[in-house]
């Protein structure tokens, strides 16, 4: 039997922090702790004020080391969702032994070496979030086939087809020096997209074609799988907070009043609400003795239009990814703001497309007595745990392994063999469509002689959408700024 191991994982979201602790044991994962605790210093999935953010971390830290009776020196975060350029490019690898079949570990090493020499522009304000392998050429034999198709084929070289997400690195430095101020180390950060898709999205939607749709109160964002690979992402700055801004303005409530009104009666589609929309909510001021009253109507009237923009965003989105007639599973709705009263109705009226809401799969993990881990909310924290689980040297209750450790663990395999946040080489459930991270210690990039680099071109997530509703969205960006 083996050792019982921890993982924590920190959803670091604009409005909520969502700590999750599972305790692993082979291939069985128990979520043991799940609790989301209001966040601070975070705007937009970002952390812009570390020192502020650190307090509710090391407070929701806390918290779980007294409940469950442990020490959490190391936690698993996530990268930002926004601000993310997305490139294409390709890297070719030139083989020892042309006349030898090609094998998996060849095009591991392919992904590995060509993620860790992949030339930033400037590595001085930007970084790898992750990469995904979206096909493979060898020689003039196979153009853009699967991994599947590759191996077992003889060839002079390998080619692979590469989408790189890439990010402000202060935006993970910051995030560092949250986690020394709260004085945990990072165990892994990831990419979110492909963690929140593991856990929401089954292989079949992933194959057929799916746009996950995951709405936090900052960030809406879009992950659009086909071929069981991740072939888009984009993001857009406004959320479920807007909508609580929208309701804040034009009632004259306080913001937590406002938040509390959209949890507790908030809806689109007013026409849909058949008696329901006939009613009147009183709230009472405690202050002066006084009560004003909401028709339920009009709070959903506020909402659906904000609710509209945010959907035309989302499916101008799709349109501009090239994917939205392959989407044969349609749409999955997930996060925070995907419990909205008809939300998911709104969106299937405006795209035509089937719609569901995505909740942690519960195949995947047992959760017996822990509340909340059943929730769209709870989904990137989950996520997080699925794919750090698969680290089996992952313990967030030991210390982080030192540099110099790491580097000796490298040296005994091989001074070439790259060491990967998410270990996939070593790890036999790897699969293909996987997200590549970047090695957490990078040495000075040198001249690779193995792959070579040819860029094809660069979009940046989230521009195109915003010059595109420029017109029609004026207040909302101006509400962002």
């Amino acid at each position: 039997m083996q050792a019982e191991r921890y993982i924590a994982a920190a959803d670091l979201g604009s409005s909520k922090i969502a700590l999750s602790v599972a305790k692993i044991e082979g291939d069985d994962i128990q979520i043991i702790y799940y609790k989301e605790t209001p966040s601070d210093g975070i705007r937009n999935s970002y952390v812009f004020n570390p020192k502020r953010a650190a307090g509710p971390l090391r407070a929701a830290i806390r918290e779980a080391e007294e409940e469950l009776n442990i020490k959490i020196l190391q936690v698993v975060v996530g990268l930002p969702r926004y601000d993310v350029r997305q490139e294409i490019a390709s890297a070719r690898m030139e083989r020892s032994d042309p006349s030898s079949c090609i094998t998996k570990d060849e095009i591991n090493t392919l992904k590995s070496i060509a993620i860790d020499s992949y030339p930033i522009a400037d590595e001085a304000k930007e970084e790898i979030y992750g990469a995904v392998a979206q096909s493979f050429s060898a020689d003039e034999e196979l153009v853009c086939a699967s991994e599947n198709d590759v191996v077992g084929v003889t060839a002079d070289a390998i080619e692979g087809n590469f989408k790189v997400f890439v990010g402000a690195q202060k935006a993970v430095s910051n995030i560092d020096i949250m986690l020394n101020e709260v004085g945990v180390a990072p165990a892994r950060k990831m990419f979110l997209p492909n963690t929140v898709a593991r856990a929401v999205l089954t292989d079949a939607e992933k194959e057929n074609g799916v746009a996950l749709v995951e709405i936090g109160a900052g960030v809406t964002s879009l992950t659009i799988y086909r071929g069981r690979l991740l072939r888009h992402y984009s993001a857009i700055p406004f959320g479920g907070r807007s909508i609580t801004t929208d309701i804040k303005y034009e009632c004259g409530f306080n913001e937590q009043l406002a938040e509390n009104i959209k949890l507790a009666f908030g809806a689109c589609m007013p026409d849909k609400l058949q008696s329901l929309s006939e009613k009147i909510i009183q709230i009472n001021d405690e202050e002066n003795g006084s009560y004003e009253q909401l028709p339920v109507k009009y709070l959903s009237e506020i909402i659906t239009c904000r609710a509209r923009e945010i959907i035309e965003a989302i499916l101008w989105q799709i349109q501009d990814s090239g994917y939205a007639d392959k989407l044969r599973n349609g749409i999955v709705l997930t996060g925070g703001g995907a419990n909205l009263v008809n939300l998911a109705n709104l969106f299937k009226e405006m795209s035509g497309y089937t719609v569901r809401i995505g909740y942690p799969r519960s195949q995947a993990f047992s959760a017996i007595g822990c509340s909340g881990t059943g929730e769209a909310s709870a989904v990137a924290s989950i996520g997080m745990i699925l794919e750090a689980k698969r680290d089996v040297r992952l313990n967030c209750i030991e210390e982080a392994p030192a540099p110099a450790a790491e580097e000796a663990a490298q040296a005994e395999n091989g001074a070439d063999a790259p060491v990967q946040d998410n270990l996939f080489a070593s790890d036999p459930n790897y699969a293909p469509d996987d997200v590549i991270t970047p090695r957490k210690q990078k040495a000075e990039k040198k001249p690779n002689r193995f792959v070579s680099w040819i860029r094809q071109k660069s979009h940046q997530v989230g521009e195109a959408a915003e010059g595109a509703f420029d017109s029609t969205m004026g207040s909302l960006f101006d509400e962002m700024k």
